[in-house]
């Protein structure tokens, strides 16, 4: 018998020398030294299935989201930002630098504060009710009921729908002559056509009610997520001390769904500075009677992209502030939830 020679852990195994006589192995040729070379191979430092991994393979995997991040993403920011110190037309042709130019008309211009003040109070109202009104639906149709899935159901289908049809649906609706105002006045409440798509003030809120409604749905998944990670024992528990059901969803279901609650609050507001088909549907292109109702984008629509009278240099400059505008309440929200997570 031929006796096998054991290595010590970690020791490789001596290469068998050549037999007498036999050719000299080849060096490698320069394709396999260019295959090995781009290859993914061995790291010294590292373990596991790590071992054949090369350090820039994980950015090869994310070059294509990096390339359409920064085409169109970084890209257009950019260009924003350069734009909005120029003159520069819709349709193209030769841009002069202006410097602070725009930025100085921004600041006096009152259309520009009309659309700011409304996309403010847009968000102002809406972020709050789309914050709560969700949450207690998802808390209703959270149990499983008999039939309760219909009603899940029911209530997501507005997020299905585009924003345009259900924009003409709620123009029928709301109309001089449409099925609220036709109720109201069978019913006796009211003597004459509520003027929902004619008054300013009532175009912002029915505008606020569409997106309410639309967004209702989207929202309850979000909390229904986070509801599946509320212990039911602490409701139980709380339920043989006596609590009632006020108490426990104040005390144990809203500390629970907290982090859930300041992402609705983010997304909504950054939703709600960026509205523009539900006040285009409602109050039409001029965005109200006298352009009255008028937002942030619908506003840069009117002064950046006109063909005739606009100016797309004072449009980026008003996008800028629109970005920063955003930006302060994207960090606002950032603030809070880390002072939750830090209590």
């Amino acid at each position: 018998m031929t006796a096998v020679r054991t290595m010590p852990d970690g020791e490789a195994p001596a290469t068998a020398p050549a037999a007498p006589g036999a050719p000299a192995p080849l060096p490698p040729s320069r394709l396999r030294r260019a295959l090995k070379a781009v290859t993914p191979g061995p790291t010294p430092d590292a373990g596991g299935a790590a071992i054949y991994r090369r350090w820039w393979l994980p950015w090869l995997w994310m070059l294509p989201a990096i390339v359409g991040a920064a085409a169109f993403g970084v890209f257009p920011f950019l260009n924003t930002l350069l734009l909005s110190f120029t003159d520069a037309k819709p349709l193209g042709g030769a841009a002069g630098f202006v410097g602070l130019d725009n930025y100085t008309r921004m600041l006096g211009d009152s259309d520009f504060w009309l659309a700011t003040r409304n996309s403010v109070l847009y968000a102002v109202i809406v972020v709050p009710l789309m914050v709560i009104l969700p949450l207690l639906l998802a808390v209703l149709v959270e149990k499983n009921l008999p039939g309760i899935g219909f009603f899940r159901s029911a209530f997501y289908t507005p997020v299905l729908a585009s924003s345009v049809v259900v924009g003409l649906s709620w123009q029928w609706l709301l109309a001089d002559q449409g099925l609220v105002n036709t109720w109201l006045e069978k019913a006796h409440i009211i003597k004459g056509a509520i003027p929902f798509l004619s008054d300013s003030w009532l175009i912002l809120l029915s505008a606020m009610g569409l997106t309410l409604w639309k967004g209702l749905g989207w929202y309850m998944i979000f909390y229904l997520a986070a509801l599946g990670n509320v212990p039911k024992e602490l409701h139980e528990a709380a339920s043989v001390d006596g609590a009632g059901a006020a108490r426990r969803f104040w005390h144990i279901t809203v500390p629970g769904v907290r982090t859930s609650m300041m992402l609705v609050g983010t997304l909504t507001g950054i939703g709600s500075l960026r509205v523009f088909t539900e006040i285009y549907m409602l109050g039409g292109a001029t965005g109200g009677p006298g352009g009255a109702d008028r937002t942030l984008p619908f506003y840069i629509r009117d002064v950046g992209l006109d063909p005739l009278s606009g100016n797309a240099g004072y449009g980026a400059a008003v996008s800028v502030a629109l970005f920063v505008l955003t930006l302060g309440l994207t960090l606002l929200s950032q603030r809070l939830i880390s002072k939750e997570d830090e209590s």
